[in-house]
């Protein structure tokens, strides 16, 4: 089954969080090529600005290179995309950056990892895996 990970997910397992355990299962899976990986580049960026301002430019870098070292595939965002996500976000009570996980994961026919509570709203369009709800997010 494949995954897409929202900033929430990439968060706890860079920050050694609850679900951090859970998250290196699934990167394991990856490696080995039992599943797939997916971020959008929209959650990427999330997971930047979140890392500038809470710890500096410089561990923003570091982020970026561990990130890119990780078996996941990084999805540029299209017209398509945009307007999934657009319609997801007047639909449901979620952030604008939550939509292009959820759109991403209904174009792979995929799971989205997350702890956050604002997917609880969009179970009824995707699969959700559940992490433990550390600090996570934005």
């Amino acid at each position: 089954m494949p995954y897409v990970l929202d900033s929430f997910a990439l968060l706890a397992y860079l920050g050694g969080e609850e679900g951090q355990l859970r998250m290196g299962e699934i990167l394991r899976q990856a490696e080995a090529r039992e599943t797939e990986l997916f971020l959008s580049v929209i959650n990427y960026g999330e997971v930047l600005y979140i890392v500038e301002r809470e710890r500096g430019l410089t561990e923003t870098h570091r982020t970026v290179a561990a990130i890119d070292q990780l078996p996941i595939e990084v999805v540029d965002v299209n017209r398509r995309l945009t307007f999934a996500a657009a319609h997801i976000k007047a639909s449901y009570p979620l952030a604008y950056a939550d939509g292009f996980a959820v759109g991403l994961a209904q174009e792979k026919h995929a799971t989205v990892v997350t702890g956050d509570p604002e997917f609880k709203s969009v179970e009824t369009l995707v699969d959700v895996e559940w992490l433990p709800q550390g600090k996570g997010g934005s």
